[in-house]
């Protein structure tokens, strides 16, 4: 579930022509470097989403889906232009949304295609698009296919329909998985599907089915994540004005264990706390996260979209339409960025890889943090054995409770 959020931060105004400081640019053939295209279009908005995403209701002028994929191209071309001489190839490209399978799956190769032109692509490189189960048939999936796209992550959600009514879901129950088929038959070898738990409404039961599911439309991958509902949607409206129950804390933590048993059960394993990937092939892991996680340089294309390279983190303006006018001015859309210091990069990097199942070195803590996970391990939050290796892995317990640890490890 690869998306931008609606909120901005503050920060220094990025140079019109984009241009990174020089440290930035230093070294980066020890870094992967991958792409976030992002599409900001919905046919219909959630109930439940805050993300920077525009219906053709809340477009309005300056902007339209027709031109939007010329716009991204001339991102790419920008991107080439500030990274200079820099020889890396791609290695992932993530487009997300939004709906990207809203736009036609030309507009789509034809953004990969610049990728190609201007950078190239890895050996291996692996290229995801998200898509909503009702916006793509076989054909659709066999053009992505051909055009170089070799994985694909369908938004299930639930396989309940008073689930999805309440998430305000367009498809249908049995959707993402036929979705999974017809990828299959068009050549994809690698497949997510994205499912949410602690839907108000939703019981263990239904969660249990949705598992089910998921498991038996054969992905390789599945994510699982929590709700979390955002002020200022209408989800968070309707549980104000009492018409939906609010899910506790409680029911997310026993959703999540029912989530570790059943997909362990089939053969996943876990490799970041919200990620199941297939255990025996090292391929199935979202390659394109694991850059995020990680901290390894990536550009985001899009309206509010953020990139990191080198240590400098920026994000572009969030209405297609001030995209769109600054690209065709020949100035950088970035709204701000951030040069992060030694001690941010240090915090980040616990924050983070505290959440991967190969956890993070013990060495990246501070004193008051190597004191609090000596406490974490003897309260079984952190794996012994790992931790008397100099690393702090999550216990099972430990990713219930993960945030608190994070908190803890990183004063």
């Amino acid at each position: 579930m690869e998306s931008m959020p609606s909120a901005l931060p503050d920060g220094e105004p990025v140079p019109a022509d984009g241009s990174l400081p020089a440290h930035a640019l230093h070294d980066t053939a020890a870094r992967p470097l991958g792409f976030y295209l992002h599409v900001p279009y919905c046919a219909t908005r959630c109930g439940y989403c805050d993300f920077n995403t525009y219906t053709a209701s809340e477009l309005g002028g300056g902007a339209s889906r027709e031109s939007y994929a010329d716009q991204v191209v001339e991102e790419i071309r920008l991107a080439r232009k500030v990274l200079g001489d820099d020889p890396r190839r791609v290695e992932t490209v993530f487009v997300g949304g939004g709906t990207p399978t809203l736009l036609p799956a030309a507009d789509l190769a034809r953004m990969l295609r610049a990728l190609g032109e201007e950078f190239g692509f890895a050996e291996g490189a692996e290229v995801t698009t998200e898509a909503n189960p009702e916006s793509v048939d076989p054909a659709y999936l066999g053009e992505l296919r051909e055009a170089g796209f070799n994985r694909v992550s369908f938004g299930m959600q639930s396989a309940r329909q008073h689930v999805l009514r309440v998430l305000e879901r367009t498809h249908t129950p049995g959707r993402p998985e036929e979705c999974v088929a017809e990828a299959r038959r068009a050549g994809f070898a690698h497949i997510n599907l994205d499912l949410i738990y602690g839907t108000p409404g939703e019981t263990d039961e239904d969660w249990r089915a949705s598992l089910d599911a998921a498991l038996a439309a054969g992905p390789d991958h599945i994510s699982a994540y929590a709700l979390i509902v955002e002020d200022g949607t209408r989800l968070a409206r309707r549980i104000r004005r009492g018409e939906v129950p609010m899910t506790d804390d409680d029911a997310h933590a026993d959703r999540y264990l029912i989530a570790e048993e059943r997909l362990s059960a089939a053969g996943m394993r876990w490799y970041e706390v919200s990620n199941w990937a297939a255990a025996d092939d090292a391929a199935a892991r979202c390659r394109h996260n694991e850059l995020y996680w990680t901290g390894a340089d990536w550009w985001g294309a899009g309206p509010g979209a953020h990139s990191h390279v080198g240590g400098v983190r920026w994000w572009n303006v969030k209405h297609p339409a001030a995209y769109a006018r600054a690209l065709a001015e020949g100035r950088s859309p970035g709204a701000g960025r951030e040069v992060l210091g030694a001690e941010d990069r240090r915090v980040e990097r616990i924050l983070l890889e505290l959440r991967l199942a190969r956890g993070c070195p013990l060495e990246l803590l501070a004193p008051a943090g190597r004191k609090a996970a000596q406490q974490a391990c003897d309260d079984g939050l952190l794996e012994p054995g790992p931790y008397a290796e100099g690393r702090a892995v999550l216990t099972l317990r430990g990713r219930l409770l993960a945030d608190a640890v994070v908190r803890d490890l990183v004063d």
